[in-house]
């Protein structure tokens, strides 16, 4: 008898990455949990991290890249005065440096030019890769590479503690936009003021569309499943942690939607371009909209994936799911 692979789970789990475990740690415990055939993380989190990390399951997946090219949130304490190998508190100490005279008017001077579009050096250790090989693994040999500056986009940096003293921290809240390295902040800020610096805590607040105050724990999520388990099977246990997915059009949620009639819908599955009346409120020829095969007596509304606004004045095909 073929072993069972896993569920046709269509969704996205937002979860609260505990610190100390890897992102991939994270998505294969809940992959085993959920008992899914197909998932995968939106952007990794540092073993360090916790936050929001979101969580595509089966068709979800397909829109995954959408969640890893919107901005992000982060709380952070950075530690001033001491200089560390990984540029965070898991790494070795190489350096350490009096902070007794730093002030918080010197720490918002000195956050100022991080504001904006700046370029950011990646630290090396990062999963970048060089010749197929990621920086960290070069790093943890103790090889070190150039690295080009990347264009990143610091919306937001706001102090919201600072701590003077022999070893100084400050406590920031960051909006950005993707690839941002919050231990390269830490290191240009510490470089600024002269002491060096690293990352002693970092949480991501928000990714997308999500916040934290949206997530659920793996503790959660397994105490859950245990509890419906025993009193009412493995099926129960199932649905009871399906109810914590968000649908699979939740990465996309942000686009407009089209409803196209039973009709219409069935050729768009197929992979063929549909009319759609008055389609140029929805946005201008070429712009991406989510497509829905409309509300019948017979079945609900369901996502059908995205579409294009062509020249003709209907919807193409750009990403569509499977039709379970």
């Amino acid at each position: 008898m073929a072993r069972r692979k896993g569920r046709p789970v269509d969704g996205v789990l937002l979860l609260h990455k505990p610190a100390g475990m890897t992102s991939n740690h994270a998505l294969q415990r809940a992959k085993r949990l959920f008992f899914v055939e197909k998932a995968g993380h939106t952007g990794a989190l540092d073993p360090l991290a916790t936050g929001v990390l979101p969580l595509c399951f089966g068709e979800a997946t397909k829109f995954s890249q959408f969640l890893l090219d919107a901005d992000k949130g982060y709380r952070t304490c950075i530690r001033l005065g001491v200089t560390t190998d990984t540029c965070d508190a898991d790494g070795e100490v190489l350096e350490k440096k009096s902070t007794a005279g730093i002030t918080r008017a010197q720490v918002e001077a000195a956050i100022k030019p991080l504001i904006g579009d700046i370029l950011q050096v990646p630290p090396m250790y990062s999963a970048l890769k060089l010749n197929g090989q990621p920086l960290y693994k070069m790093a943890r040999q103790g090889v070190e590479v150039e690295r080009e500056p990347r264009p990143v986009t610091i919306h937001k940096m706001e102090i919201l503690a600072f701590r003077a003293g022999e070893e100084a921290e400050v406590e920031l809240d960051i909006r950005c936009t993707k690839g941002t390295y919050i231990r390269s902040i830490a290191v240009d800020l510490g470089e600024a003021l002269g002491c060096g610096a690293h990352v002693k805590t970092l949480h991501r607040s928000l990714a997308g569309l999500f916040d934290e105050n949206q997530c659920v724990t793996l503790d959660e999520l397994e105490s859950r499943f245990h509890q419906v388990q025993a009193e009412a099977g493995d099926e129960a246990a199932y649905a009871a942690l399906d109810t914590y997915l968000l649908s699979a059009d939740a990465p996309v949620a942000s686009l407009p939607a089209v409803d196209l009639p039973a009709n219409s819908a069935y050729y768009f599955r197929l992979g063929n371009p549909v009319m759609v009346s008055k389609v140029y409120r929805f946005g201008q020829q070429g712009d991406i909209v989510r497509v829905f095969c409309a509300e019948t007596e017979q079945s609900p509304r369901a996502f059908l994936g995205l579409g294009s606004i062509n020249d003709e004045g209907g919807v193409a095909p750009k990403r569509i799911l499977a039709n379970r």
